[in-house]
């Protein structure tokens, strides 16, 4: 994890011109363009196929298409995982259908689309505007960093869903039924496993409330934290050689130091080696928000110490 040195100013882009509205509706725009401009090198890629081909992988496309429109326009945590495990299978698939299309350009295109979707969805800003829609009243939500340790098994386990869901009902369809059923099965199998795993990701938030930080990592955690406002001694960029408690994961990038009065209690998540969880008291911690000048900013507005 890296750390800073110190923290020199706190910024807040909540309105700036890559906010997470902006980007939101920028992906909503290339969306739409996917389906416009999308068509012709699907289409092509198909037409050697038969009929049964072709109605299965045309549904298909519509279903995983209409589906993140949908997400996108009502935004929520349930919408951010939806989002982030459907489009880069987009991806995939444009990348499959360029490959059997008679059009470079619009296969190029969209390619670049469903590449640029990938981005933008990708983002913390989305992140946090999806997080920040499913969130009660007077609370602010900050989306934490995936642990790197989960991105390798995150990215392998999600690939091998993909290619069980793209070649299982299209095996199904060219009448290849053990292969089919097989793959099909597998694909609803690894879903059913991964989808309240990846789900996990999605619901890690370090969240401003009027009485104090709540700390909601099922991830990391066993317990949800929760911190009174009057035990709170102050939040900053963490320094290089702090012995605050990681509560990371680890995770990538700068860290944010969240340092308390008095000891507090937080309970590690199990683990074989601990299959009740760990307990550790604390004077601070360490959390990884995807924006971390986007909490300091929002920390010091509600009159917490930081700094």
């Amino acid at each position: 994890m890296r750390v800073s040195g110190k923290s020199n100013g706190i910024v807040d882009t909540a309105h700036g011109v890559l906010s997470g509205r902006t980007i939101v509706w920028s992906a909503r725009l290339v969306w739409l363009a996917v389906a416009v401009l999308g068509g012709a090198p699907f289409g092509d890629a198909l037409a050697a196929h038969s009929r049964p081909v072709q109605v299965v992988a045309t549904i298909a496309l519509w279903m995983g298409w209409g589906s993140v429109a949908l997400a996108l326009l009502v935004p929520s945590t349930v919408a951010l995982t939806a989002v982030r495990a459907i489009v880069p299978l987009a991806l995939v698939c444009a990348g499959l259908a360029a490959t059997g299309s008679s059009s470079v350009v619009e296969a190029t295109v969209a390619l670049a689309l469903c590449f640029v979707m990938v981005v933008l969805t990708a983002s913390g800003e989305v992140g946090q505007m999806f997080v920040q829609a499913s969130a009660y009243g007077d609370e602010r939500r900050f989306l934490l960093r995936p642990p790197v340790g989960f991105i390798v098994p995150l990215v392998v386990s999600w690939s091998v869903a993909a290619a069980c869901s793209i070649v299982g009902p299209l095996a199904l369809a060219a009448r290849g039924w053990v292969p089919g059923v097989v793959l099909s099965l597998g694909a609803a199998g690894a879903w059913w496993f991964l989808a309240p795993r990846f789900h996990r990701l999605s619901r890690r938030w370090l969240v401003l409330v009027p009485a104090g930080v709540v700390l909601h990592d099922h991830v990391v955690l066993a317990d949800t934290v929760m911190v009174a406002t009057r035990n709170i001694a102050g939040l900053q960029l963490a320094y290089a050689d702090t012995e605050a408690a990681d509560l990371t994961g680890p995770a990538a990038g700068h860290a944010v130091e969240l340092a308390f009065g008095n000891l507090e209690t937080v309970v590690l998540a199990p683990t074989r080696q601990t299959p009740g969880g760990r307990a550790l008291h604390v004077r601070s911690v360490l959390v990884a928000p995807t924006r971390p000048g986007r909490l300091l900013a929002a920390a010091r507005s509600r009159n917490l110490p930081v700094g």
